[in-house]
């Protein structure tokens, strides 16, 4: 007899919340999900790549601007009151745009955008999340931080780097607080990810992709289905002793000192 776990059914029965669902990591991972049996609700700011992707993985589009508190809180109690619970929360918005440089080139306006986006959202969305969590007694949340969040980066993204780092100790300790309530809390960092967000950053400077690339001992950067199957393990019951980890899944980058030739 065969223990092996069918992955057509791993997460069968649970719901899942997506954030930023619309494409990249998210709409990667919303489709692994819904492979693994998942019902998904996608989030995103997008309301033509929201409704795609919903439509997609036959699940629900609720449009969400995630940097606001009140419109986070309507995606997750929608969640639960259209399918009855909130099982898994992928906290993945996030944006990355061309003011937040170097400290120096940097200003408040695009510091703070980037902490709304990227931190407060997770905020949100982890303080909506538990709250259906924590009255079923169950449920994993997987937040997005990044690779930055553990290395210094020489082409920085100031704000952007800042905003993984607390994303990183956040879900750090709620992974802790949470454990016992049967909830698991854990932070993706992903390397650098082909989606539209990286490509159109590299596409206006092939230099700076370049000097990136070189770093990565995997040789590549990562494709967003290897992203979404590290969100669907952490989502599920094969990831039952995993709480409060730095997931690291970056090709080898944060182990690296030089890269093979």
């Amino acid at each position: 007899m065969s223990n092996t776990v069918d992955l057509t059914r791993r997460l069968g029965g649970r719901v899942a919340v997506v954030t930023g669902g619309g494409s990249g990591i998210g709409l990667a991972s919303a489709r692994r999900m819904h492979a693994e049996g998942a019902t998904i609700v996608i989030g995103d700011l997008d309301p033509d790549a929201g409704k795609r992707a919903a439509d997609d993985v036959d699940g629900l589009f609720v449009p969400v601007d995630v940097a606001d508190q009140g419109q986070v809180d309507e995606l997750f109690d929608t969640a639960a009151q259209r399918f009855g619970s909130v099982d898994i929360a992928f906290n993945n918005a996030g944006i990355s745009p061309p003011d937040d440089d170097l400290i120096e080139n940097t200003d408040l306006d695009a510091w703070q955008r980037v902490q709304s986006v990227n931190l407060n959202s997770v905020f949100f969305s982890c303080k909506a999340a538990l709250r259906h969590m924590t009255a079923a007694g169950k449920g994993s949340i997987v937040n997005t931080a990044s690779f930055v969040a553990v290395m210094g980066s020489a082409t920085s993204q100031i704000s952007y780097t800042a905003s993984k780092g607390g994303v990183l100790a956040m879900s750090r300790e709620l992974g802790v607080q949470y454990a016992r309530q049967g909830i698991r809390v854990n932070a993706l960092c992903p390397g650098p990810v082909n989606t539209p967000l990286l490509k159109e950053l590299f596409a206006k400077d092939p230099e700076r992709a370049a000097r990136r690339l070189v770093h990565v001992p995997v040789g590549r950067f990562a494709e967003p289905e290897e992203l979404a199957a590290a969100v669907a393990f952490l989502a599920s019951d094969d990831a039952s002793f995993i709480t409060g980890s730095t997931f690291l899944v970056d090709g080898g980058i944060s182990s690296a000192y030089v890269t093979p030739l």
